[in-house]
């Protein structure tokens, strides 16, 4: 006897508790197809009669805190003697067909469902949906109702994807007779035509806002449309603010006001937001004027008041400022081979580099580099600036300050170190300017402390006269700057407050002004760090600012050339085994020089009865040592940052100084298995190839390739020569920076690093999670109710969807309701 007819048999009150419960949910919440309908039908059978008694002492139910009046018929009928045939022909009577699925036994089960996600175009996704239970599985795509030719295996991948591509997608699944749909999914194909839109990493599935609300100036009468888009997996979620309030229904990529008036005008921007993170646009002014009113037989003039509605707001300033493109290099220092390590820079850098990424910039993000490698980093960088183009370096990790010049301190410096051991951020400028950039931000997060052991009077040539840079620095002259001392992950106090400003749409000084307030009530640092800003910008300039290119030409083909080849990573692989075993490989970036694999297992034999996959024999060039690969947890690899981005039940290795590979990266893939008749473990290896992932294609790992990053140069320069302060960075004509200075804190609280970072001690708990901007690349496998079949020969094609994702499962039950109709 089959296993579905002795289940047919079963009294009612011998189903499985998770069966009941949720047949009993469906049946108490559905009025014209519930319980009371039910036991309607029932009474027309003498066999389980309900009486009027007893339908009484069920709806009392309700009142029960864990009361269930569906529970209580049930339980009435199965001490009649119902069975689930019985059962399931009183649910075909009343037309609940939900209730029906309840009942079914299990045959094709899915256990991957494909996930809603929203996708920049010309990239490669895939949507999956894996199914267990049968050998001989079979999957069909649909996209709406519509078979989509050719598409028979698990994965449905868009090569590259486009707009067109855009809609709600369905995988049905069968097994001989039998068939599942999985649940719908949704894609979302955004088109952004710029030149920074081949930043965003299809394989990342990370939350990013791509088109960001523009500002504007309207008339009343006029219409007000505001746009906003991101990508990400899961699918984002919008909300619009206005002024720093939640707008009512306004829940959509596009916000749109007819016949606005004065009172609509404000600040603008929106939340985007998924079930993992959620990420700001950026905040735009939208201001409304009174309209002249005109008349076909005479012209009414404006009053003065008129014209000048908008104050001091110039469009044709505001909108006239602009970038070519925007660039960053940030660069974190941690484990230094002879000098105290550092915590927070790793955070830092993650930290920053996503929220730049928002601002429309191409970042590169190394960690832990040594001398000659940072040297070849910046001469990289520098290959990126152009004219016009917004260059921001920033810079975490030890470092002193030596007659006005700065210098950064790579982790293989020797103690004690010298400026020939370090690069100077002044040299750097020099050949920033050479480029003739619009923008120069420098942002060091080290201590500025005099270096005894150095008494060399540095040579920078003198910086040309431009209205272009700005330096943020962590901490006023000759004093250190400050990590916390926290179990946890943490930024430093500087980035701990720049990352909550940086996307405000504010002159770039006025920013770094508001982040020296907020440092200087942070009492644990109080009177020890304070920001200083050195700013000789003349211009409203901002790293909000839109990117116009101009032209296309081989210095902008060349940059953006270069950027890709730092943020390239391999695609995902499959590897089939021949003894059956399918597995997946994978790859997602950490920074631009540290990189996570994940294994798994999609697809193994019925009679191997367990089986493990693992990388090894790495190329020798990274050196990476086998205890720390191949763990259960990102955390145990070291991947702290990423670890909510990355799928789940993988095995991961993480891949630090990638700079240092000097050919391909190379590795082994092992798989062991047991079968049922060898109790033998058995092993099978296979070789993989993945060339040189991220800013491995850039070779940085050889010798300093030219002399363009210099350590001395060939005129004298003194602190007059560096940067001045801008005339509203000078609080007295006798400072000669801008510094915000605090009462004394008492030294015993801190630990201070000479020339470096300092811990402090347990001053500050770690800060949550969200933070750190961390997210899925896939989420947990959907829950989903998956209607089944109810009888072999309905129709086997999807319902065609309905504009709302939410609305999909009902709508397929009413169609399934609907065949059931025709075909009785």
């Amino acid at each position: 006897m089959s296993d579905s007819h002795q289940h047919s048999l079963l009294n009612i009150n011998d189903l499985r508790e998770p069966i009941l419960k949720k047949l009993c949910e469906v049946l108490d919440k559905t009025n014209n197809k519930g319980w009371r309908k039910l036991a309607e039908v029932v009474s027309d059978d003498r066999r389980f009669k309900v009486s009027g008694d007893e339908m009484e002492k069920c709806s009392l139910k309700v009142l029960d805190p864990e009361g269930s009046p569906s529970r209580s018929l049930l339980w009435l009928m199965g001490e009649r003697g119902c069975s689930v045939r019985n059962l399931t022909d009183f649910l075909h009577k009343i037309g609940n067909v939900e209730a029906v699925q309840c009942l079914k036994t299990q045959g094709i089960k899915i256990i991957i469902q494909p996930q809603s996600q929203a996708v920049l175009s010309g990239h490669i996704v895939r949507l999956g949906c894996h199914a267990a239970g049968h050998p001989n599985i079979q999957y069909q795509w649909f996209k709406f109702k519509e078979e989509i030719p050719c598409e028979n295996s698990p994965e449905l991948v868009f090569n590259p994807v486009n707009v067109n591509d855009t809609g709600f997608y369905i995988c049905r699944v069968n097994c001989g007779n039998s068939f599942e749909f999985s649940s719908w999914a949704k894609l979302e194909v955004c088109d952004v035509n710029v030149p920074y839109g081949s930043m965003f990493s299809p394989t990342e599935g990370r939350l990013k806002v791509v088109i960001h609300p523009q500002t504007q100036k309207l008339m009343v009468g006029d219409t007000l449309e505001l746009e906003c888009g991101a990508v990400g997996k899961p699918l984002p979620q919008y909300q619009w603010y206005r002024n720093g309030a939640p707008l009512k229904d306004a829940a959509k990529k596009r916000y749109t006001i007819f016949d606005v008036s004065v009172e609509h005008q404000g600040r603008f921007r929106c939340q985007v937001f998924n079930e993992i993170e959620r990420q700001w646009s950026r905040e735009v002014e939208v201001l409304i004027g009174p309209r002249c009113n005109y008349s076909s037989s005479e012209a009414v003039e404006c009053s003065e008041d008129d014209v000048n509605i908008f104050g001091d707001y110039d469009p044709v300033r505001d909108e006239g400022v602009f970038a070519t493109d925007k660039v960053a290099l940030l660069i974190g220092n941690m484990s230094y081979r002879n000098h105290p390590k550092l915590k927070a820079p790793m955070v830092d850098v993650y930290d920053l580099t996503n929220l730049l990424r928002q601002l429309n910039f191409k970042v590169v993000s190394l960690l832990d580099l040594t001398e000659s490698e940072m040297r070849n980093a910046v001469d990289e960088f520098l290959l990126l600036l152009d004219k016009g183009v917004y260059g921001l370096l920033y810079y975490a990790g030890h470092g002193y300050e030596n007659y006005g010049n700065s210098f950064m301190v790579p982790v293989d410096a020797p103690n004690p170190y010298h400026s020939a051991n370090c690069l100077c951020v002044q040299s750097i400028l020099k050949l920033m300017q050479e480029k003739e950039t619009g923008l120069n931000v420098f942002l060091l997060d080290m201590c500025r402390k005099r270096n005894v052991h150095d008494d060399r009077i540095p040579n920078v040539e003198a910086l040309r006269v431009t209205a272009n840079i700005v330096f943020g620095y962590a901490t006023c002259q000759d004093a250190e700057a400050f990590e916390l001392n926290s179990t946890g992950l943490t930024n430093g106090v500087f980035i701990k407050f720049l990352k909550k400003r940086l996307l405000e749409h504010e002159k770039i000084t006025v920013v770094l002004d508001r982040v020296a307030e907020d440092m200087g009530k942070f009492d644990p640092t109080k009177g020890k760090q304070a920001l200083e800003i050195r700013s000789c910008l003349s211009e409203k300039r901002s790293l909000t600012d839109p990117i116009q290119p101009i032209g296309c030409s081989a210095e902008a083909m060349a940059r953006n050339l270069q950027w890709a080849k730092a943020h390239e990573l391999p695609e995902s692989m499959c590897l089939d085994f021949d003894c059956g075993v399918k597995i997946k490989l994978g790859f997602a970036a950490e920074f631009s020089n540290v990189m996570v694999i994940y294994t798994s297992i999609v697809k193994k034999p019925i009679d191997m009865t367990s089986c493990q996959a693992y990388v090894t024999n790495f190329t020798p060039d990274l050196d990476v040592d086998p205890k720390e690969t191949n763990k259960v947890t990102p955390e145990e690899t070291g991947s702290y940052l990423l670890s909510k981005s990355l799928p789940e039940h993988c095995l991961y290795t993480r891949l630090s100084s990638l700079q240092k590979l000097k050919e391909h990266l190379t590795f082994t893939v092992c798989l062991q298995g047991r079968f049922t008749s060898v109790d033998d473990l058995v092993d099978w290896r296979k070789e993989v190839n993945i060339g040189k992932p991220l800013i491995a294609k850039l070779d940085i790992h050889r010798q300093v390739r030219r002399n363009s990053c210099l350590q001395t140069c060939r005129m004298p320069h003194s602190p007059s020569h560096s940067p001045g302060p801008s005339p509203s960075h000078s609080p007295s004509t006798e400072h000669q920076y801008h510094q915000y200075s605090h009462q004394p804190f008492s030294s015993s609280h801190l630990g201070v690093y000479h020339h470096g970072h300092a811990f402090m001690s347990n001053m500050e708990s770690p800060p949550p999670v969200d933070d750190f901007d961390c997210s899925r690349m896939y989420s947990n496998i959907s829950h989903y109710s998956q209607a089944q079949s109810i009888m072999t020969n309905r129709i086997n094609v999807p319902i065609e969807t309905t504009d709302d994702i939410n609305e999909l499962h009902s709508s397929f039950i009413d169609s399934l309701e609907l065949n059931n109709t025709l075909l009785n």
